[in-house]
This record gives C-alpha cells, structure tokens and sequence, in this order.
C-alpha cells in the first residue's frame, strides 16, 4: 500500500472510530512519515507541532474568541436589536429583518458565528415565538443569519486561511469578505419577509417601535466596535493581531462601564472559557502540522491534485465539484479542521488555473459558512436549538431552505468575483494572482 493512501486511510478510518478531528490527523500524518519516510522522521513530530502554531498572527484566534465571548455577555445584542426595531418598525418579517440586520453588526465584532447565534438567540428567540415565528424557523434563521461571521471581518476562519495559503495579505482578505458577507446576509431577507407574509407571522398591528434616537444613542457604543477595529486596519493604526487585542479592550470597557453587565468575576470566566476553546483550535491546528507537513514532503497533496486534474481541464468544472466537495465537508466538519485539511490540497490547484488566492479564499469561507447551519452538525444550530429547547431534527427543512438561498449569494460571488474584489483593490491591498 502506498503511503498516500495508508495516510489517508489511517486519517478516514479514524475519524469512522469517533476519534477527535486533531487527534485523527495526527494519526494520519504519523502513519504516512512510518511507512513513507523512516520511523526515524517521528523525531520530527515535536518540531512540526510547535511549527504549526509558532505564528504571530495565531494569537488574533484566542483574543476574537474572547472577544466574542464579552460581546454575547456584554448586553450588546439587546441594544442592537432594539436600535434594528426602531429602524425597521412593525411589519411582518420585521424581527426576521432585524435578525439578519443584528447577526451582520455583530459579525464585525466577534468573528465567530456560534457566539453570535448564542448571543442573538437569547434576546430574539422568546420575542419572535411570541410573534407567531414557529422556533425551529427561529432557530434555522438565526442559525443561518450568524454565519454570516465568518466573512465579516474581523474572521478567524480568514485568518486562519491566511496562515495556510502563504503570501496572502489578511487585510486583503477582511476587504474582500464584506460585501460578500453583506450579500449573503441579504440573501435572507426576502425569503424571511415573503414567508411571514404568508404565513401571518407577525402582525404589525400589535407592534411596537422603540424610540430611534434613543435606541440609537444606547447602541452606539456597540455600533463604534466595527468601526474602531476596521477603521484602526484601514488607517494603519493597529496590525489585524492587534486589532483582536483592541477589540479585547474595547469590549471589557463597553461591558463593565457603559452597559455594565460585566462583573469582573464574569471576566474571570470568560478568560477560562475563551482558552478552553483556544486550547481545542490550536490542537487541531498543531496536530494538523503534522498531517501538512507528512501530505507535503511524501507529494500527497500533489498527487490528489493531479487526480483532480485528471477529472477535467476546465477550470469552472472543477470549481464547482470543490465548491460540493467543500459543503459536503461543511457538513461534518467545523471550518478550521476543513481549511487545515483541504486547502493544502487545493493550492496546486489554484496555481494551476492562476485563480486568485484571495477570491478563492471568500469563496471557501462562504461555502463553510453554509455548512455552519446544515445538517447533520451544523454547530449554529446546535447552539440555537439548545437555547430553543427544540429537537435538532425540527429544524432541518428551514435550514435546508436558508442554505439555497445563501447558496444563490455564493454563485454570485464565483460568477462576479469584482464583488470581493473591489473593495481590497480600492483599499490598495495586494489581492494578485499567484
């Protein structure tokens, strides 16, 4: 058996057995070094794991996480949903509305999308059920809606991605997933709207709109965070790793004294929450040096490539079968185990059809994005449906239903790749082919 395939085997069998996605690739690398290379290259081991996280722009991943973390606690989803209700008013759809509207505001705070769903479920939920929304549609949308995080920046999965794809600008990257975030928010709304018109959810007669300038004045302090963090990359003011440690600053400030809802023993927790989920991503992510490093040196990644080349030699062909490749595994997979697993593979084949790296790079993220709230682990809509206390399987026919019309924004993107684009090229980054 050739090690391509024993490595491969080794990394699908263990994942069939349950085993831990970091764990599996490590498996998986170590297997491949054995039989590839020389037991003696296990030495190698300790090295490629502290590689893999020795990178100055990791330390953005746990300081976002926190940052998500003290937005969700810090009262600022409430805010925000009733500044969006003075905007849009009574109607129906109109908390369906401002969901999307919240979700795309705090997308640009935390970067996290089961942050954001926790954070707007638990303000929103009880006020749509009381509206009419049934919860599994609830549930699906604001599921859906949160995914949206992970193109607006600032987005750990894009930061991620910078760090696997080398000489790719981050800053480039964050440009590039606005509008393509923005599209796919608004990709929601008039579904959202013509469903609840005709279902009668939601009867704008017995609404009630907040005051806008006082609603306003109460979610400045939150709506100034995305200004302050992209404002601050623009100018030049902050690196996008500092740009995390701001963020960090910014939202401890807004939490403990303007909204005060933070206490310093909820700070306390939430450090010791936010580097338990660090500590699991950044297992992943050294274990998968391993993986990287074996798929590398043994032209495993090559060889899948040139399989895939062999498929056809029309670009378009191919991108759309690693488009329902890169779903299939949003599926099954949480976003930084697919980047760390299949990125590698697809690089030659970027550089094959000279696609551009950034480009590429929001489509992969808007593909993973849907894979967020499909099932069968579609982690946002655990995280909703928990908050619900509905069944997961309740709400498989609306998320399916939000996964088309999210899908149609992704076409867009691929069709017209100026709406990524053009915002890095006016901002003067390097968005270049290879």
């Amino acid at each position: 058996m050739s090690p391509d395939l024993l490595m491969l085997l080794v990394f699908g069998g263990a994942m069939l057995l349950g085993v831990p996605v970091a764990f599996a690739l490590g498996l998986g690398g170590a297997a491949g070094i054995v039989v590839g290379l020389s037991p003696d290259m296990l030495a190698t081991l300790g090295t490629n794991t502290y590689n893999s996280i020795a990178k100055y722009p990791l330390i953005a991943i746990p300081l976002f996480i926190l940052t998500g973390l003290i937005f969700e606690r810090a009262g600022v989803a409430a805010s925000l949903v009733r500044f969006a209700q003075a905007l849009i008013g009574p109607r129906h759809g109109g908390l369906g509305l401002v969901v999307v509207l919240v979700c795309l505001i705090m997308g640009g705070m935390s970067g996290s999308g089961p942050a954001d769903a926790a954070a707007v479920a638990m303000v929103m939920l009880p006020s749509m059920t009381r509206a009419g929304y049934p919860k599994p549609f609830s549930a699906a949308l604001i599921a859906s809606a949160s995914s949206t995080a992970i193109l607006i920046p600032p987005s750990i999965a894009l930061i991620l991605y910078s760090i696997v794809v080398p000489g790719v600008d981050l800053r480039a990257l964050f440009a590039a997933g606005l509008f393509p975030g923005l599209l796919a928010g608004m990709s929601l709304l008039l579904p959202v709207w013509w469903l609840a018109k005709r279902n009668g959810w939601e009867d704008p007669r017995q609404g009630e709109r907040p005051d806008l300038k006082e609603s306003f004045i109460k979610a400045l302090p939150a709506l100034f965070a995305p200004v302050l963090i992209l404002g601050g990359l623009r100018s030049g003011l902050f690196t996008p790793t500092e740009a995390a440690v701001v963020a960090v600053t910014y939202g401890l400030i807004v939490g403990i004294f303007v909204y005060r809802q933070l206490s310093l023993k909820d700070v306390w927790g939430m450090l010791g929450e936010a580097g338990m989920v660090s500590g699991v991503v950044m297992i992943i992510i050294s274990l998968a040096g391993i993986f990287a490093w074996a798929g590398t040196t043994l032209g495993t990644f090559t060889h899948l490539a040139e399989s895939m080349l062999s498929l056809s030699d029309q670009g378009w062909v191919l991108m759309i079968l690693i488009m329902v490749l890169v779903l299939l595994a949003g599926m099954l997979l949480d976003a930084i185990s697919i980047y760390l697993i299949i990125t590698p593979i697809l690089i030659p084949l970027m550089q094959h059809f000279g696609w551009n790296p950034v480009w590429f790079g929001i489509l992969l993220a808007m593909n993973i994005a849907v894979g967020q709230f499909t099932p069968p682990v579609a982690i946002n809509l655990m995280v909703t449906t928990q908050i619900a206390g509905i069944r997961l399987e309740r709400t498989f026919g609306w998320a399916l239903f939000f996964m088309f019309t999210m899908l149609s924004a992704l076409i867009l993107v691929m069709l017209f790749p100026g709406i990524a684009l053009w915002l890095p090229e006016r901002l003067g980054y390097v968005v270049g082919p290879w």
